[in-house]
């Protein structure tokens, strides 16, 4: 059986002066630090790799963050056993709905909170299953025999229309007073092989090292911590969350 070896950074960059990213790794919570793990699926069946980046006014960003996430952790613990991809697939709809209105209610609720939201991109495993997910423009990519994929298709103006003036503009997201939100996931159990590498990451990682540079720092073994310093040596302009997760 397979087992994980994961690294994880998450960084404030240059320019910001708070870090509304965030990362989840099975219950470690990583914000302005370095981590990293090993995970064995055949003790382990039920784990959350996920980054969210938030956005709002105040500190109202790295609230979304965090309560998605940790909203995603309880709900992953506390899914009954043996569900079917189909109800998988419901009950992980019905969560993307419920944890939506719970974050736009906090906005309604305090004037600290107004519209805050956040993206959200992972992978959940799942009683021997494997399903990437996305809201919003946070990416995964595959890293397989020497070449990048990007897995997750981003939810911008810039990915509809091509016009990359528009990169910072998205379409979903949840919070941020979307009244409708959707996520994008898929089972990916039968295509999963040893020595693939999935980089999970918020755009403060892609908006400042393009795919091919990406391509060559994972085909060089770096981790997630040399790709974040990497986006921070090419200007930092954003807050920077990656997060690698070899197969092995």
């Amino acid at each position: 059986m397979k087992k994980l070896q994961i690294t994880a950074s998450s960084n404030v960059g240059l320019v910001r002066t708070n870090n509304e990213d965030m990362i989840l790794v099975r219950n470690k919570y990583v914000r302005d630090e370095d981590y990293e793990t090993e995970i064995d699926l055949t003790i382990c069946d039920r784990l959350v790799v996920a980054v969210a980046d938030g956005m709002g006014g105040y500190e109202a960003g790295e609230v979304a963050s965090q309560e998605v996430l940790t909203s995603l952790h309880f709900f992953l613990s506390d899914l009954p056993e043996k569900l079917s991809d189909e109800d998988f697939n419901e009950a992980i709809v019905d969560w993307i709905n419920s944890i939506n209105n719970t974050v736009n209610s906090q906005g309604r609720n305090d004037e600290a909170y107004r519209n805050m939201g956040t993206t959200l991109v992972g992978m959940l495993f799942y009683e021997h299953r494997i399903y990437w997910m996305n809201c919003g423009d946070s990416r995964i990519y595959r890293f397989r025999n020497g070449e990048l994929e990007q897995l997750s298709t981003d939810h911008s103006f810039a990915s509809i229309y091509g016009d990359h003036t528009l990169s910072n503009a998205i379409t979903n997201c949840i919070g941020a007073g979307c009244t409708t939100t959707f996520i994008d996931l898929q089972d990916i159990t039968d295509d999963i092989f040893s020595g693939d590498v999935f980089l999970i990451c918020s755009d403060g990682m892609t908006d400042m090292v393009d795919d091919c540079h990406i391509e060559r720092l994972l085909d060089i073994d770096c981790n997630a911590s040399q790709l974040c310093h990497t986006a921070i040596d090419a200007g930092g302009y954003d807050n920077c969350s990656s997060c690698i997760v070899k197969i092995v």
